[in-house]
């Protein structure tokens, strides 16, 4: 895959908005202010790809990105307290929206704080994955802000924080140093790869 050659599609407020499934997807999920942003930008090796904010809740489309075979997917963050009822209950539906969508969606990549035990809203969100049997792995931002210690500690804690850690694909990330970027990368890829080896020699979309 050519990762820096990624291009930003389109973005949607709601989801009636959003076209139907044309390619295989991958979405990228997490609390406001989580990393989304950054770790798309690293993945992709663009610095600006994804618009980077200072502002919690500040991405409240899903936006669509596009990088051969692959579709990503960038839905809101969620959790975030200081917006009106109204606009919560929009990106839930968003969310929820694609998620429950009949949508060729290979893999979500859960973002989670290192740092911190996981909110409410993350939980709920792993408890939901696991019902609709969506195929997800966790990917734990920040990883540089915790010295050894701290981080051993974060990772034990995690092992009760979340539920079927132990059956959970984690990797840690630093847009810093770097952690991790080519471990989602070769997700990324082994997916692509996949798809491609089930498409038909004659080139027509597999059914």
């Amino acid at each position: 895959m050519q990762f820096q050659q990624a291009k930003f599609v389109a973005s949607y407020g709601t989801y009636a908005q959003i076209p139907p499934c044309d390619s295989i997807e991958v979405a990228f999920a997490g609390r406001s202010n989580v990393g989304k942003s950054t770790l798309i930008n690293r993945i992709f090796q663009r610095k600006a790809l994804a618009r980077v904010s200072s502002v919690p809740g500040k991405t409240a489309t899903i936006n669509f990105y596009r990088v051969d075979p692959l579709t990503v997917v960038d839905l809101p963050g969620y959790g975030y307290a200081k917006v009106a009822k109204s606009e919560k209950e929009r990106w839930s539906g968003l969310i929820s929206g694609y998620l429950a969508a009949d949508r060729d969606l290979r893999l979500i990549l859960l973002l989670i704080d290192m740092r911190h035990k996981p909110s409410k809203d993350d939980l709920q969100m792993i408890e939901f994955l696991v019902e609709a049997e969506l195929p997800f792995l966790i990917v734990l931002t920040k990883a540089d802000k915790l010295n050894k210690t701290e981080r051993a500690k974060r990772m034990e804690a995690f092992q009760t924080e979340i539920p079927y850690f132990s059956q959970i694909h984690i990797i840690p990330f630093s847009a810093v140093t770097r952690e991790g970027v080519e471990d989602v990368q070769a997700v990324l890829e082994e997916i692509a790869a996949d798809s491609e080896d089930s498409e038909p020699e004659d080139g027509t979309s597999a059914q």
